[in-house]
């Protein structure tokens, strides 16, 4: 009996029993599917995440309250309320070499009216250098002027959509809202944005910095300082000077008690990719675990084969078959049931991780479809080995069974 004749009859032999052969291929099927779409999705997602953070810019350097391990993000990322920067702090970093423009940032929530209608959004409290930091633009009016910065003006610069909700087509410049209870006067509107991850500008209106802070938080510090600089290249001096000029402004002498954290995007990247890929990795052993318990179904499903054809057996090795002819037979049936599972898997996984990928960019966001050679190939031959593996046992069963005492079973 050759190979060729073997694997023909064990196609033969599947046929048979048809139903039996494709839920025994189930478990490939949804291991292999799972795997290649949890990979593809992880990748995805982190191609997502990298977008929207590169969309600001790879020459921005952020300046966060909070000290931290190296590698790790700071603690005002984890939601802890950190007091130490400050607007001088900003006005100061904005003298460092290779920095073109930087705002500090002091965020908020409020209720803002306009007649009868009341939206609930964020302010965010920025200097007249936001513009030249984040790149936006004004589509009506102005923005905050530079002697507004160093006041506590009640002026206000409205999101596009903002400007929608509380005046439809009407011009809002000139026109006073509330924000909670105060006061303040349109003096602009932003162009429209649109929506990310990381926030919707188009939802948000602006005022200044100082205002924020003393009419609206009662706060003296801010959450946040962003710079850009000229180059990227020149990211780590710039980095270095900050971290030079912020230690001898918070008269801090010893290094390890340093109350800031300073990084460039690039390096935001790379703690993020460091994240996301040990994230992928933990998801696609979770998946993976679906390939075992898959294998350990082709087993089951074998021995009952193993004892439906036990007479079966038994006339084959009375009419001269060896015992590597039954053993084979059942390891390329195993092999050849986890091959056309682990076919049906890839293809599964491929079309579903498209799906996914097609639905998020429908929805706006810049979704890649990353279907790696590697988790293919990974996958589809961890397949094939389970199944030899989960094969053996009933295949040598098989082998062994002695061939009088299986012509006598009933």
């Amino acid at each position: 009996m050759n190979l060729i004749r073997t694997i023909k009859l064990s196609f033969v032999n599947l046929a048979v029993n048809k139903f039996r052969s494709f839920l025994t291929m189930l478990g490939m099927i949804i291991g292999v599917g799972s795997v290649i779409a949890i990979m593809s999705i992880g990748a995805g997602a982190q191609s997502l995440i990298f977008n929207e953070i590169a969309s600001f810019g790879t020459n921005l350097v952020g300046v966060l309250p909070g000290g931290g391990e190296e590698d790790a993000p700071p603690a005002a990322l984890m939601g802890v309320v950190i007091t130490t920067l400050t607007y001088e702090d900003a006005k100061a970093i904005g003298d460092v070499p290779h920095i073109v423009a930087v705002t500090p940032y002091s965020n908020g929530n409020a209720n803002i009216s306009f007649g009868d209608k009341i939206k609930n959004t964020s302010f965010v409290g920025v200097s007249s250098q936001y513009l030249g930091v984040e790149e936006n633009r004004v589509s009506q009016g102005r923005f905050i002027s530079p002697e507004e910065d160093e006041s506590t003006a009640r002026i206000v610069v409205l999101g596009s959509e903002v400007k929608e909700d509380l005046f439809g087509e009407n011009n809002p410049l000139g026109q006073r809202i509330k924000i909670d209870q105060t006061s303040f006067v349109v003096v602009g509107v932003m162009e429209e944005k649109g929506s990310s991850l990381v926030a919707n500008r188009d939802k948000e209106v602006f005022i200044p910095v100082k205002t924020a802070q003393k009419i609206l938080l009662g706060v003296d510090h801010v959450g946040l300082i962003r710079a850009k600089i000229d180059d990227e290249k020149n990211a780590p001096f710039v980095i270095s000077e900050i971290k030079k000029l912020l230690l001898q402004r918070h008269n801090i002498k010893d290094p390890k008690k340093i109350d800031f954290t300073v990084q460039s995007m690039s390096q935001a990247l790379d703690m993020i990719g460091t994240v996301t890929n040990a994230l992928n990795v933990f998801l696609g052993a979770i998946a993976a675990i679906s390939l075992l318990v898959g294998g350990i179904g082709i087993m089951n499903i074998m021995l009952v084969s193993v004892t439906e054809r036990t007479r079966e057996i038994g006339l084959r090795k009375a009419l001269g078959a060896k015992r590597k002819n039954i053993l084979s037979q059942f390891l390329i049936e195993s092999i050849i049931i986890t091959f056309i599972g682990g076919l049906i898997g890839v293809i599964g996984g491929i079309i579903f991780a498209a799906i996914v990928a097609f639905g998020v960019q429908y929805l706006g966001y810049g979704w890649d479809l990353i279907i790696t050679p590697l988790s293919v190939i990974l996958s589809f031959v961890i397949a094939v080995v389970i199944g030899l593996v989960f094969g053996i046992y009933p295949a040598k069963k098989a082998a062994d069974l002695n061939a009088i005492v299986a012509l006598r079973h009933e």
